[in-house]
C-alpha cells in the first residue's frame, strides 16, 4: 500500500510525514514536492521523495503513479489560480489510477462564503466528478495563523482586530495533521466528509487566553475593517497581503468559520488540544 502527501515540506505536509513515519512503514510512504532538494532529510528515513509541481499535470501524473492514497494538501495562491491547479492536480490523479484522495478543504465548504471558498468548492467537485472514494478534510482556522498576533501583544502591543463577535474554532496545525494522518493511513474513510473544529472562540476570547498563557493584561482593540487594515500597514505588514487579512477579519465577523464539529474526536481518538495548552506550545515553540 502506497501512500502519498503533496506539499510535504509545507507546515502541514512535513507534520503529516512526521505523523505518518509513526504509523506506517517508510517504505510505504511517497512524497511530492516542488524541490526534492527540500525533502532531502525525508529520504534518509527511507521516504520516496518524488518531484510534483501543480503547475506541471504531468509531473503530477507521473509523481502519482502506483500511488494507493493521496493527501492532496492545498496550495497557496489566489482562488483562480488554485481551482487551475487543483483541478489539473485531481485530473492527474485520476490518470495515474489513484484509489483514494483526502483532501483539505474547508469548513462548510459548499455552503461558506468565505473567501477561501471558491477553490474548495471546486476541488471537491472535481474530485467527486472523478467517482474515486474520497475524504474531504474540512479544516477551521490553525492557531499559527494568530502567531504575529501573539507576539505582538507578548510585547506589549494591543490585540488589533474587526472580527467583532465572530467565533473561530481554532486548533494547531499538529491537530490537523495528526487527523490527516488517521484518514490517509486508516480503513473506513472513503466517501466521508469530516468537519475539524476546535471548540468556538471569539478573537478577544483568544486574546485574553493569550494573556493568561503569558500572565500578562491583554488591550483588545476592536476596530472596523479601515483601521485594521492601517493598523497592519503600520505594523509592517506587505500591502499585497493586507486585502487578504481584511477579508479574513470580514469573514470571522460574518460567522463563516462558526462551525462545531467532533471531527477531531472521531478522527483522533482524543479532544483537540485544549486551547491554553495549545497558545503555551505555540509560544514555546516560537520564543
Amino acid at each position: 500500500m502506497k501512500l502519498l502527501v503533496t506539499g510535504a515540506t509545507g507546515r502541514l505536509g512535513s507534520k503529516v510525514v512526521e505523523t505518518l513515519l509513526k504509523k506506517v512503514p517508510s517504505e510505504d510512504l511517497v512524497v511530492s514536492v516542488r524541490n526534492p532538494e527540500k525533502a532531502e532529510g525525508l529520504k534518509v528515513h527511507g521516504v520516496e521523495v518524488r518531484q510534483g509541481n501543480f503547475d506541471d499535470p504531468e509531473s503530477m501524473t507521473k509523481a502519482f503513479t502506483g500511488i494507493d492514497r493521496l493527501l492532496m494538501i492545498s496550495a497557496d495562491g489566489d482562488n483562480d489560480t488554485r481551482i487551475r491547479q487543483h483541478t489539473d492536480t485531481v485530473k492527474a490523479a485520476e490518470n495515474a489510477g489513484v484509489k483514494f484522495i483526502a483532501y483539505t478543504s474547508i469548513v462548510n465548504a459548499q455552503e461558506t462564503t468565505n473567501f477561501l471558498a471558491p477553490t474548495h468548492k471546486a476541488t471537491e467537485a472535481a474530485i467527486l466528478k472523478t467517482g474515486i472514494p474520497y475524504s474531504f478534510l474540512r479544516n477551521n482556522w490553525y492557531l499559527e495563523n494568530e502567531l504575529s498576533s501573539i507576539q505582538a501583544v507578548s510585547q506589549g502591543a494591543p490585540w488589533v482586530t474587526s472580527a467583532g463577535n465572530g467565533k473561530v474554532g481554532w486548533a494547531l496545525q499538529q491537530d490537523y495533521a495528526e487527523a490527516a494522518a488517521a484518514v490517509l493511513a486508516g480503513d473506513g474513510h472513503e466517501n466521508t466528509i469530516y468537519e475539524l473544529s476546535g471548540p468556538l472562540m471569539t478573537m478577544e476570547a483568544l486574546a485574553q487566553t493569550v494573556g493568561t498563557v503569558l500572565g500578562k493584561e491583554v488591550t483588545v482593540l476592536q476596530v472596523d475593517d479601515a483601521a485594521y487594515a492601517e493598523a497592519m500597514k503600520q505594523a509592517g505588514v506587505p500591502e499585497f497581503i493586507i486585502p487578504m487579512l481584511v477579508d479574513i477579519q470580514k469573514d470571522i465577523r460574518e460567522g463563516t468559520l462558526e462551525v462545531e464539529s467532533q471531527g477531531f474526536e472521531q478522527l483522533l481518538g482524543r479532544p483537540v488540544t485544549p486551547i491554553k495548552e495549545a497558545v503555551s506550545q505555540l509560544i514555546k515553540q516560537n520564543s
